[in-house]
């Protein structure tokens, strides 16, 4: 049973109640990330709002080193979610049942990897910082497009503009008063929030709270190996397809 209920994070069958799971996790891994990766080096890299913003401040300001450094973020972005789109559509043509799992199990080697970059970063600064932050957004890049192509867009974890905003048309949608109407048209043009909806998307923004206090916690106080913990989440997620995928390769080797 524990097998099943892991494996049924990134297989390829989804079902909404997968989904909902398999976002709840990755928000508040993203969340964790985006703070944990602040306090690192001072630049959240979940969300691409802000750094467009800065590239264009810093253009016109002519400091062309931080525009360098903000099209390096949008770029690592850019790239992280083109290699989810081409791992998943490259899965699916060879029917791996890792085809989602196989994104994460990537991030989960790049956190790895972030750990042991920021033991350089106080020695070697000039050269760390940048690669950090691009191994970042390169990180959030890979799993948002992963979470965006599994539930058709439905959910998104690395950043909460657009999902506060769907929040608030929601809470709008319940406050709204109909008015006084007819038996006939009681159901003709009322406005009903969607319950459901509503109670996804508060649970995706409290676990994306939950992480990025808990990264900004694990960051404070045990410095970079908070990585780990966020790795090892993201390998749990992922382990059961891929070695699923394994022991299908040896048993086509074997026959």
């Amino acid at each position: 049973m524990p097998i099943n209920y892991l494996r049924g994070f990134t297989a390829p069958e989804r079902t909404d109640a997968t989904n909902r799971r398999l976002g709840r996790s990755l928000a508040f891994v993203a969340g964790a990330a985006n703070a944990g990766g602040f306090l690192a080096v001072g630049q959240y890299t979940s969300h691409m709002s802000g750094v467009v913003s800065s590239l264009a401040d810093n253009l016109a300001l002519g400091d062309i080193a931080l525009v360098v450094a903000g099209l390096s973020s949008l770029v690592s972005f850019m790239a992280g979610a083109a290699s989810s789109a081409i791992l998943i559509n490259w899965g699916r043509r060879h029917g791996l049942r890792s085809v989602y799992a196989t994104p994460l199990a990537i991030e989960a080697a790049l956190l790895l990897c972030f750990g042991l970059l920021g033991s350089n970063l106080e020695h070697h600064r000039l050269f760390f910082l940048p690669v950090t932050v691009c191994l970042l957004c390169f990180v959030m890049g890979l799993q948002n497009a992963m979470i965006t192509k599994i539930s058709r867009a439905e959910i998104r974890t690395t950043h909460m503009t657009g999902l506060v905003t769907d929040i608030g048309i929601e809470l709008g949608k319940l406050l709204y008063w109909n008015g006084r109407r007819t038996a006939a048209d009681a159901d003709a043009d009322a406005v009903r929030a969607d319950r459901p909806k509503l109670a996804l998307l508060g649970s995706l923004l409290a676990s994306f709270l939950a992480g990025a206090l808990a990264g900004a916690a694990g960051f404070k106080h045990l410095g970079f190996v908070a990585t780990l913990p966020l790795a090892i989440v993201l390998l749990t997620l992922a382990v059961v397809p891929v070695v699923d995928d394994v022991r299908g390769s040896a048993r086509k080797i074997r026959f």
